[in-house]
């Protein structure tokens, strides 16, 4: 039997993402947040979590995506990480899916820009694609922590 993993999977501008469960520490509504002045574009502000304060990443500007409309408020996907936990705003969660690690493949040529370098790969579902985000490489790239 091959090796499986699970994935926890979101939406954002409607393209279909995936981060390894492992990964995530929980899922959460919108919650109201803190900006932080001369932050990163992709940082939209701090958020009070049981009283833990949590970096919240867009990933819609993390991935330079259009922006999301103003009356749609984006998910946590609280992620645990070396750098320690991190929101993730996503537009929609989805499901955990088991998929099969002989069904994973290298990221499509047809992705382009920052997203090439931030995922891991994907897989090819029924009548969409899977991308796995990396989220080490998504909090930290050329040397700038969020």
């Amino acid at each position: 039997m091959a090796d499986t993993r699970q994935y926890c999977t979101f939406y954002l501008d409607g393209k279909f993402f995936g981060i390894e469960v492992t990964q995530v520490q929980e899922v959460t509504r919108y919650q109201q947040m803190t900006e932080v002045p001369l932050a990163r574009k992709e940082v939209s502000g701090l958020i009070n979590l049981r009283g833990q304060i949590v970096s919240a990443i867009d990933l819609r500007k993390r991935l330079q995506m259009p922006d999301r409309p103003k009356n749609f408020l984006p998910m946590n996907v609280v992620v645990k990480t070396t750098q320690g936990v991190m929101s993730l705003l996503v537009d929609e969660i989805a499901d955990v899916m088991d998929l099969s690690q002989d069904q994973f493949e290298k990221t499509p040529e047809t992705v382009k820009g920052i997203a090439r370098e931030l995922l891991d790969g994907a897989y090819k579902l029924d009548k969409k694609l899977l991308m796995v985000l990396n989220v080490e490489k998504t909090i930290c790239l050329a040397g700038t922590i969020y």
